[in-house]
């Protein structure tokens, strides 16, 4: 096949079959836990990453890496000390990410490099930027699978878990930084304006089936990797961005089984 022909496509398959799993297993429980908002918030935040590293000419990855992070931490507190007021944090750390990328834009030379962020790109990742993606995807993997069993009982129930002996605010500690991570680190391919859809549309898919928690989080992994590879195709052959043409494989996809399932 003429895609497997050049370099950076296949970079770009590797990196995007490596989000499309990790997005939707950080999804079920944002879907769960009913705070989609964060996502949206933590990705503006990525974007003054983004525009930070341009400026500074650092991978704009890191950029985004160090900001999303930060952000998370501050809306963990927040939702800690004052449960009340989580919908007016996200709001503010959202307006806060929008006008600092706002005000980093002006100092950045060209607009090309911002809308390869906003929209996601499939033309030549840097090498720091497919290795960084690398290792921090197979480390969210992994801690994400760690703490799987605590997580479902978060999602369902704080207060149950807490009596049950699970260390929640650890633990929710522990994934706000991990949706920062993949927020931040899928920002160059998926596109920091889509990835908070790529989070909630393919968990939104797996759960028309109707499985359990578990089998929930692999089938919206599998529709995750479907639509980004499908995406990413369309995307080489019809010259189109491909987070936009992932999210609307999805839509596509979830309206579908919408229609069938009303049959």
């Amino acid at each position: 096949m003429e895609i497997f022909q050049y370099s950076y496509m296949i970079k770009a398959l590797i990196v995007g079959a490596f989000l499309s799993i990790i997005i939707p297993c950080m999804g079920v429980v944002v879907v769960n836990k009913k705070i989609s908002v964060i996502g949206d918030a933590l990705s503006h935040v990525s974007l003054a990453g983004v525009m930070l590293g341009l400026i500074t000419s650092t991978s704009p990855v890191i950029g985004a890496l160090i900001l999303c992070v930060v952000g998370s931490i501050f809306l963990e507190y927040v939702r800690t000390k004052f449960p009340g007021y989580q919908e007016i944090s996200s709001a503010i750390l959202m307006s806060t990410g929008i006008g600092l990328a706002s005000l980093f834009s002006g100092f950045v030379k060209t607009s090309a490099n911002f809308e390869e962020y906003l929209f996601g790109s499939i033309i030549a990742i840097p090498q720091l930027d497919f290795y960084l993606i690398l290792g921090v995807s197979i480390i969210v993997f992994f801690l994400f699978s760690y703490l799987f069993v605590d997580l479902m009982y978060i999602s369902f129930d704080e207060s149950s878990a807490r009596l049950s002996g699970v260390n929640v605010d650890r633990i929710n500690l522990i994934f706000m930084i991990l949706i920062a991570v993949t927020i931040s680190v899928s920002a160059r391919t998926v596109g920091i304006l889509i990835i908070s859809s790529l989070m909630v549309v393919p968990v939104a898919c797996a759960m028309q089936f109707k499985l359990g928690y578990l089998k929930t989080t692999i089938l919206a992994s599998g529709f995750g990797f479907i639509f980004t590879m499908l995406g990413l195709v369309l995307s080489f052959y019809l010259g189109l961005k491909p987070g936009g043409a992932i999210v609307l494989i999805g839509v596509l996809f979830l309206t579908i089984l919408l229609i069938i399932k009303r049959k």
